[in-house]
Parts: C-alpha cells; structure tokens; sequence
C-alpha cells in the first residue's frame, strides 16, 4: 500500500491545467503512468503522485552538497532514483565526478528517458562513459549477495518522498538501522550520504546519529507553497 497522498489530495497542483497520458506501463511494483500537464512532465505511481518536471533545484542541490564535502579527485557517486533526470543530469555535467551509477527500478522510467520525452530532463547523460544505469531495487542492490561489491564516494538518495513518506512500505527498510547499515557499507570511509525529503525529519537525523553518522544536517529549498524540500546529509566515520 502507498504511503503517498492521492494526486487530487496536492493542494499545489495545477488542476486548471488537465493532465495528457503518455504512456501507462504495469509493472512489478504496480502501475507507473507519465503524464504531461501544461508545460510538465510527471510521474505517478499507482495513482499517486512523484514528481514532476516544474523545479529541480532540491534535486540538484541533492548531488551538489555531496560534491562539495568530498576531498577525493575523482569520486563516485551512486544516485538511488533516475526519476525525472534532474540529478543525474547535474551529476553528469560536473566532469569532476569519476565514476557515476545510478539505481532505478522501474524499467518505464528508464524507457522514457531513453527513447521518450523525459530524455530532455537528464540531457543526454545516460550516454555519458561515466555512468552505469543499474535496473534493480536500491534496497537489494545495498545489501544483495550480488557481484557487483562497488562502494562510491557518495550515496544520493531520492526513492522516496522521504523517510517518513515512503512509495512503498518496503523501503521504509532503507531509513532503518539494517537499511542505514548496508548503505555505510557502500560507503566508502568519510564518504557522504544525501538523501532527499519533501520535509524536514528528526526522526531520520536521530536514527543517523544512532547509526554512528558524523555531521548530521539538513539543508533546506524553499517551496512555492508548504514546507521546505529537504537534504539530509551525513558522513561516514
């Protein structure tokens, strides 16, 4: 069951402007739809509402201050989400990056931004050398008994609308100490995560600090209406 609102529940959605349906795919986790309304672009999962394509700041500032504590010449980042393209299109043009993958479950988003209009939001990064687009869950590939043993720089995380508002209730695991336990080990030492909110969350920063993360903080993005999108950030001892 979704832990989101409805789409009709967002206060601050346009509804003058009448959304167009570009595509409807189902698929394991339930039915993804990509909608236009007006000049946007939006995702929604099982009737409720992602993202969209109106502002990306929070999303790049996501990856930027993950850039910005980091010492390392050329560090690499795993982004947990493609959604819209914002970050991982920020990400793709810093060419200090050395390394960038990105985690993305739904094999219709990942479509979209290959061959469909969402392609003009991450401006070509998928083609990108540095980057690896890895079709799993985020969840299994931290702590899977995979192949792949990489570990990056920086964890930037943006699966869910935040840590107390979960697309999901299964990565509600990831907020956790087992989940905040395979992402330290991702991580490389004094390597940082950053992980996205539509709000603020105490919880999530006392559940960091009880994880053994230093530096815990938020940054905050002002919003047209509501409270501010967040950033929480932390460093791996």
């Amino acid at each position: 069951m979704s832990l989101l609102p409805d789409v009709s529940d967002l206060p601050d959605r346009d509804q003058q402007q009448p959304p167009v349906t570009l595509d409807r795919r189902d698929g394991p986790h339930g039915e993804v739809v990509l909608r236009r309304r007006g000049g946007d672009l939006e995702i929604i999962a099982n009737g409720c509402f992602l993202m969209d394509t109106a502002d990306g700041r929070s999303e790049r500032l996501l990856i930027q201050a993950a850039l910005d504590r980091l010492t390392a010449e050329r560090p690499a980042v795993l982004i947990g989400g493609l959604g819209v393209g914002f970050s991982l299109a920020h990400a793709a043009a810093e060419p200090r990056w050395g390394r960038i993958a990105v985690v993305e479950r739904e094999e219709a988003i990942i479509d979209w931004h290959r061959t469909g209009p969402l392609g003009a939001f991450s401006a070509g990064a998928l083609d990108d050398p540095r980057v690896a687009v890895l079709h799993t869950d985020l969840l299994a590939y931290l702590d899977g008994p995979g192949t792949d043993t990489a570990t990056y720089d920086a964890l930037c995380l943006d699966i869910d609308n935040g840590p107390d508002w979960t697309v999901t209730e299964s990565n509600s695991g990831l907020y956790r100490p087992d989940g905040l336990a395979a992402i330290q080990r991702r991580l490389n030492p004094g390597g940082v995560l950053a992980v996205w909110s539509a709000q603020p969350s105490a919880a999530f920063e006392q559940a960091l600090r009880a994880a053994g993360f230093a530096e815990v903080h938020t940054l905050e993005v002002t919003v047209a209406r509501g409270v501010p999108d967040v950033v929480h950030l932390a460093r791996r001892v």
